[in-house]
């Protein structure tokens, strides 16, 4: 007697496997909906305490970095607005710009050209330029010769610039006086009041500190490129001019910086060497408008004194892609 069985073959009734698939889905997404609301509920505060470790650690590494970044810029910022400020209150008093920008006129930058600012800035320009090129020329010579060259006296030439470097310039300045003034009895133009002798007295005092700059850059650059190019059959003088310098060009780019910088500032040595109102430079003839108290003009010195910081701001833009790396790479290798 036959029997009425069920066909369990899906092939024959797929409408029943589909019920049958979709009935053990439902069972599978009923229990794993409540399993993973419990893994997740077990896993936001992990989550949470892992957000704020790395927050904790992104302050600790960098986040104070940008705010103590951000006060620097504030206090190197607030002089340079009190100065603008002071240049354009009509007052000409520093105690008239204590509230900043109270005050808005150009009187102040029209009045320069009533004075002899612009020839003072010419002035400034010229012993600038001429001295930070001259620096960094002569530096580069003695550099290359230190760092290529083995002579006698070699080590204590070393040791004798950086010795002498510990000395300022200025406790010289009486001497340099005396030197001047009798120097020019027989050559006029390197005497007192002469914008070539201060050029000299300039060139002489950096000449040791650059030297032993540039000395160290000098060192990282491979000797072999000098072998190689006198194989070549190349001089000194062509290895130091066509591939030496190309090569330190960020040293020669800090040190005329620095040159120009320091030359530009200077006022004691400017002030004892240049006596006649038309060979001043900047520092010397502003200082002019504020040395006496009772007459004082300090919105005119603060009017020049932004014009004459616009060279030096272009000049350190213009540079600022060698700096760090002129600064940095003579330390590799000494």
């Amino acid at each position: 007697m036959a029997q009425n069985t069920p066909n369990l073959n899906h092939k024959n009734h797929p409408e029943q496997a589909g019920k049958e698939t979709g009935g053990a889905t439902a069972v599978a997404n009923a229990v794993a909906t409540p399993v993973a609301a419990a893994v997740a509920e077990n896993a936001a505060p992990k989550v949470r305490e892992a957000n704020q470790m790395s927050r904790a650690r992104w302050w600790s590494d960098i986040g104070w970095r940008h705010v103590v970044g951000v006060l620097a810029v504030l206090y190197s910022v607030f002089p340079i607005l009190y100065i603008l400020s002071a240049a354009l209150n009509s007052a000409g008093t520093m105690t008239g710009s204590n509230t900043l920008f109270n005050d808005f006129t150009l009187s102040n930058f029209a009045a320069l050209s009533e004075t002899s600012f612009w020839q003072w800035m010419l002035n400034t320009l010229f012993i600038g330029v001429v001295t930070s090129v001259g620096t960094v020329l002569m530096g580069a010579a003695a550099a290359y010769a230190f760092s290529r060259f083995r002579f006698t006296g070699r080590r204590v030439g070393l040791m004798s610039l950086l010795v002498i470097q510990m000395f300022p310039q200025l406790l010289a300045f009486v001497s340099i006086f005396l030197l001047l003034l009798t120097l020019g009895d027989a050559v006029p133009w390197l005497g007192l009041d002469s914008r070539i002798a201060l050029i000299c007295v300039y060139l002489g005092g950096a000449l040791g500190v650059n030297t032993f700059l540039m000395y160290g850059f000098f060192n990282t650059i491979p000797a072999s490129l000098d072998e190689a190019a006198k194989i070549d059959g190349a001089s000194h003088a062509q290895i130091f001019w066509t591939i030496i310098l190309r090569l330190v060009a960020p040293i020669l780019a800090v040190v005329g910086l620095l040159s120009f910088i320091s030359t530009f500032n200077d006022f004691i040595l400017a002030r004892v060497i240049l006596q006649s109102e038309h060979n001043w430079t900047v520092a010397v003839g502003m200082y002019q408008w504020v040395s006496d108290r009772l007459d004082a003009n300090w919105g005119l010195f603060a009017a020049g004194a932004l014009i004459a910081a616009l060279p030096i701001l272009a000049l350190f833009l213009f540079l600022q892609k060698y700096i760090v790396s002129g600064l940095t790479a003579g330390s590799v290798k000494g």
